[in-house]
């Protein structure tokens, strides 16, 4: 009996060290090769920071990614843990710790499953070392680590300094340790990434898979910002380069998408096509932060990514005709070509339909757009020529086609639209996109059999049969383009009201964390698994307890406030700060109670000093008013007012009340800011303007008011007046100091662009446009004004395709 067992047991080792010879032979030693289609990856930095995850908040963000994958068929390849999960800043850590499992009581059972039922694996970031000083503490570190792909089947690992454990740096003397680690991970993950962020690992170098391209991160206006004006914030991510010899073995740190959205989808179709490297489409923190309409098309680049995949693989980057670093990828009948255009104005485009792009074999070539909008352009033969024109600052992605091994992509000739759905088994949603007042004459590719099509819920058989029908969008014709030069800005001087220009746009601007940006940029979500992670995200203890967004000034609670910069670098608060109450309209008041929590948390005033504040309903004309610094410090107001400033203040308040006939009054109209400079503390040097009016405004329209050159940090600011009324800039770029959640708002000496919403009711009326410099070594600069639309204003029409 004990000789059949031990043979039976000398079987199964051998089988299952054949079954793992076998998966390790289908995988280098790093895991994956230049030839390894990308892997679709999110990562969980900036939703949290240092403190690490927790198991609930992961369990909601993985219901974000089910339901993408329920509405839209979106796959995850892999999800993984940043910072926190095991080791973090200073520390290496462990599953077994208490830390780990207060945060993770369930330990990764619960995760792993919800992961896998969604086809997605997992993975996490750690530091190099944590090998220890004995071989018992080495052995605890490898076999945590072969854990996870063991018992949980791990896909990922990222190795970064950050750790800062022994600076952050793997001891020579333990690259063995992590070189035996990694054989013997891989032995039940072969196929696991090893992520190296910028580090010397000695003998264990041939088991990273990737270096860290560039050394950046795209947190963006925080660890990358435009330096050049343009109209939104992406330009800077837009305009980055390609890897040495298209290599894809490297990692770009994927899209960030948690500050600054707009434009989000040109970059990612960059990040995702352009440089496809093995994790691509690669995004983190926050997409929850997007529009509901938005996600659609989160989905839609990556199942676009998904069904091309083994063909990006190979690319060639094109002629410099073809703008800044295009590339085509595909193979001999089937090419991918990302194109963008960083300029002010369109560009045309000519595109050589032959082996210029990589396109050598076949005689029809098929062409048509995926991005910024889907459009069938056309069949040509070989050989041909074909324009297209590629919107300022943004990017494009062309499929040319000359066989159907790709085909089956529904859409519609003859106009623009955009895929919705296009799941197995179910309805084809797409929506249809003219210009107000446009028409066209639509039909169905020939490939694409249909039982019936609706349009706006209403049945339209000619197209089902195979005909074309005209359709129309609703609205006025546009008279002129919805993005143009509008003015360049002429030098003057100085005029009586400049202070209020100023003040005009820092109560206009807010100093919110740039996240909370986003949310209210983004609206409401009527989706219960975006409305879960959006509260988990901004419900978490550190994001209320850092003190990052205005509301907590007006919320009922001494235990919260508005007090970030207190902890932050000082020269984030410009010219010492000042902290700004705006009421959101004119309210005769009682007073002002502004609320700390001791005597300590009121520095720099002190307890029982006399202080002042100002009050404006003009923000040109400032009563002052004087009170009694306190941990309840009463302003006693009893004037109209809407605007107020306290200069010094309380760097750490906590709370903000507001009475009229003794009764504290609804704050759900308030909004605070405490970064900006006080209007005294900036003197105007120069002055630019011009003016004009304009007949026809589209929807979405915006004011672009670029000062190009040198103006030193913080040193131009650009206001309007609307008839006559003081209208400041809301959104900047770089964007305005916030109270962090990661890190600091960069920086930046030159090239500001503002931005100003537009809307009917400021049709025909004279727009003056200021811009201010307040650093006199830098007023060499050139403002000047464009007008644009995000998102493009399309009207649309919601087609059903049933198959």
């Amino acid at each position: 009996m004990k000789n059949t067992l031990l043979i039976f047991i000398l079987f199964l080792l051998t089988v299952t060290d054949f079954a793992y010879s076998q998966k390790q032979n289908k995988y280098p030693v790093t895991g994956a090769s230049e030839q390894t289609p990308s892997r679709a990856q999110y990562f969980s930095w900036i939703n949290n920071t240092p403190e690490g995850s927790t198991e609930q908040q992961t369990l909601i963000n993985l219901q974000f990614f089910e339901w993408l994958n329920k509405e839209y068929g979106m796959i995850l390849d892999i999800y993984a843990f940043d910072v926190g999960l095991t080791d973090g800043r200073n520390f290496y850590g462990s599953t077994k710790s208490d830390r780990f499992k207060k945060q993770y009581p369930n330990g990764l059972d619960s995760i792993y499953r919800k992961a896998k039922n969604m086809h997605t694996r997992l993975g996490s970031w750690g530091g190099p070392d944590g090998f220890g000083d004995t071989p018992q503490e080495a052995a605890a570190r490898k076999e945590m680590m072969i854990e996870l792909c063991r018992n949980y089947e791990w896909a990922l690992y990222k190795i970064d300094s950050y750790v800062a454990v022994n600076g952050g740096k793997l001891r020579k003397e333990k690259a063995g340790e992590l070189a035996d680690m990694m054989r013997q991970m891989r032995a039940y993950s072969p196929d696991l990434i090893l992520l190296n962020h910028r580090l010397e690992l000695y003998e264990a170098l041939p088991y990273a898979t990737t270096f860290l391209w560039e050394g950046a991160e795209t947190y963006i206006d925080v660890h990358m910002s435009n330096t050049n004006t343009a109209p939104h914030n992406r330009a800077g991510a837009m305009s980055r380069g390609l890897p040495p010899e298209l290599k894809r073995l490297t990692e770009d740190h994927g899209v960030c998408l948690s500050s600054c959205l707009d434009y989000w989808d040109d970059d990612l179709i960059l990040q995702a096509f352009n440089r496809s490297m093995i994790l691509a489409p690669e995004i983190y923190a926050n997409p929850w932060l997007l529009s509901d309409k938005e996600f659609s098309k989160l989905a839609r680049i990556y199942n676009l990514h998904r069904k091309f995949r083994n063909i990006l693989i190979q690319g060639i980057v094109l002629p410099e005709s073809y703008g800044l670093y295009p590339v085509s990828r595909g193979d001999a009948k089937n090419r991918l070509i990302t194109l963008r255009n960083l300029e002010w104005n369109d560009r045309p485009q000519t595109i050589h339909l032959n082996e210029e792009i990589g396109l050598t074999q076949g005689k029809t070539v098929k062409v048509r757009m995926f991005h910024p909008v889907e459009k069938i352009i056309g069949t040509y033969r070989y050989g041909d020529t074909i324009r297209v024109t590629v919107p300022s600052f943004r990017s494009m992605l062309l499929f040319v086609s000359t066989d159907n091994r790709y085909g089956g992509e529904p859409g519609v000739e003859g106009v623009d639209y955009n895929v919705i759905k296009n799941l197995p088994g179910k309805p084809v949603e797409i929506r249809l996109l003219g210009l107000p007042g446009t028409s066209a004459n639509i039909c169905l590719p020939k490939n694409m059999k249909a039982k019936s099509v609706s349009i706006d819920g209403k049945q339209i058989p000619e197209l089902a049969n195979g005909k074309s029908v005209d359709i129309s969008f609703d609205g006025k014709k546009l008279k002129y383009p919805y993005h143009r030069k509008l003015a360049v800005l002429s030098r003057r001087e100085t005029i009586a009201d400049v202070s209020a220009l100023y003040e005009a746009t820092v109560f206009a601007a807010d100093n919110n964390a740039l996240e909370v940006r986003s949310l209210n940029r983004s609206g409401e979500t009527n989706i219960q698994e975006v409305k879960a992670a959006r509260d988990a995200f901004f419900n978490q203890a550190l994001f209320t307890a850092r003190g990052i967004w205005d509301k907590n000034l007006f919320d009922g609670s001494m235990e919260t406030g508005f007090w970030a910069s207190r902890w932050i670098n000082p020269n984030t608060r410009i010219n010492g700060g000042c902290f700004r109450l705006d009421l959101g309209a004119e309210i005769k008041v009682d007073s002002v109670v502004i609320k700390v929590r001791d005597p300590y948390w009121l520095k720099p005033l002190e307890f029982g000093i006399g202080g002042t504040a100002l009050v404006s309903s003009d923000l040109q004309n400032w009563q002052s008013i004087s009170f009694f610094a306190d941990t309840r410090m009463i302003i006693p107001v009893n004037r109209s007012f809407r605007y107020l400033k306290l200069n010094p203040y309380p760097e750490a308040i906590a709370e903000v009340e507001v009475y009229v006939g003794g009764r504290k009054i609804d704050a759900s109209g308030f909004r605070a800011s405490n970064l900006f400079a006080d209007s005294k503390a900036m003197k105007c040097e120069a002055l630019w303007t011009s003016s004009f009016v304009l007949d026809e405004i589209a929807g979405n329209s915006y004011l672009s008011v670029a000062i190009n050159g040198k103006h030193g940090e913080e040193g131009a600011y650009a206001a309007l007046k609307i008839d006559g009324k003081l209208v400041g800039a809301p959104s900047r770029a770089v964007s305005y100091p916030s109270n962090t959640w990661e890190y600091p708002v960069t920086r930046r000496d030159a090239n500001y662009t503002y931005y100003f919403p537009l809307d009917s009711t400021m049709i025909n009326k004279k727009i003056e446009v200021f811009v201010m410099a307040y650093d006199k070594e830098n007023t060499d600069i050139r403002p000047e004004v464009w007008i644009s639309a995000y998102p493009v204003p399309y009207m649309e029409k919601q087609m059903i395709i049933e198959r």
